[in-house]
């Protein structure tokens, strides 16, 4: 990275806490100053707007949360011992974010979405791609033979995001994680339902063997 890249970056690692904590409108430049130690000449060298900060730092923060989630899927092997890490990663991240001031996701979708275009239509294309990635886990079952092949792997993704983000929204309210794990337990009951009966080897939706046998 050149020195203008790290400086860039420097500022967008500073800044997103205080983003994700005081929200876009909350935020001021002179927050980022003080984080940054950076004068404002400092900050607009590197970002022609605050807003521009906003969106990288969404950017940023998003693709640390990725990056975890993508973590907790690769530690198991079957698609379902995939679905029920990340189950059970959501039942804790609710009372226990690992990004300070909570869910990134949840934090810019409620404030951008009458107020910031551009926040919100990247925010859309976050949960389309988490979406995504969870018909991808299922569809991933049903080619291998570990889940129905009735199973509506695109319904379920959608239930299973709405109802996590929520959830999410609820411990926070509330400084506890019990509604949470009603929808955790409700969702790894959705899991268990679609695994085809009689599979070998299936333990809680976690299946042993080879990596390179469930590619």
């Amino acid at each position: 990275m050149t020195k203008a890249e790290r400086t860039r970056q420097f500022i967008i690692e500073q800044a997103a806490p205080i983003f994700n904590r005081k929200g876009v409108a909350g935020t001021s430049i002179s927050d980022i100053m003080e984080a940054t130690k950076l004068a404002k000449g400092g900050i607009y060298g590197n970002f022609a707007t605050k807003e521009e900060i906003s969106v990288e730092v969404f950017d940023y923060m998003m693709e640390k949360v990725m990056e975890e989630l993508r973590v907790v899927a690769a530690s198991e092997i079957s698609s379902g011992g995939k679905l029920y890490a990340l189950l059970d990663f959501h039942r804790n991240y609710a009372v226990k974010p690992t990004m300070i001031g909570g869910c990134p996701l949840l934090n810019f979708g409620i404030e951008a979405d009458d107020t910031n275009p551009l926040i919100k239509r990247r925010v859309n294309e976050v949960i389309l791609a988490m979406e995504d990635s969870i018909v991808a886990l299922v569809e991933r079952g049903i080619r291998y033979g570990e889940f129905r092949k009735d199973w509506d792997a695109r319904s379920f993704a959608i239930r299973m995001f709405a109802m996590l983000e929520g959830g999410i929204l609820i411990s926070r309210i509330q400084n506890n994680n019990r509604q949470m794990c009603v929808i955790v337990d409700a969702l790894k009951a959705e899991v268990a339902a679609n695994i085809v009966a009689g599979e070998k080897g299936v333990v809680g939706g976690r299946k042993g063997g080879k990596e390179g046998e469930r590619k």
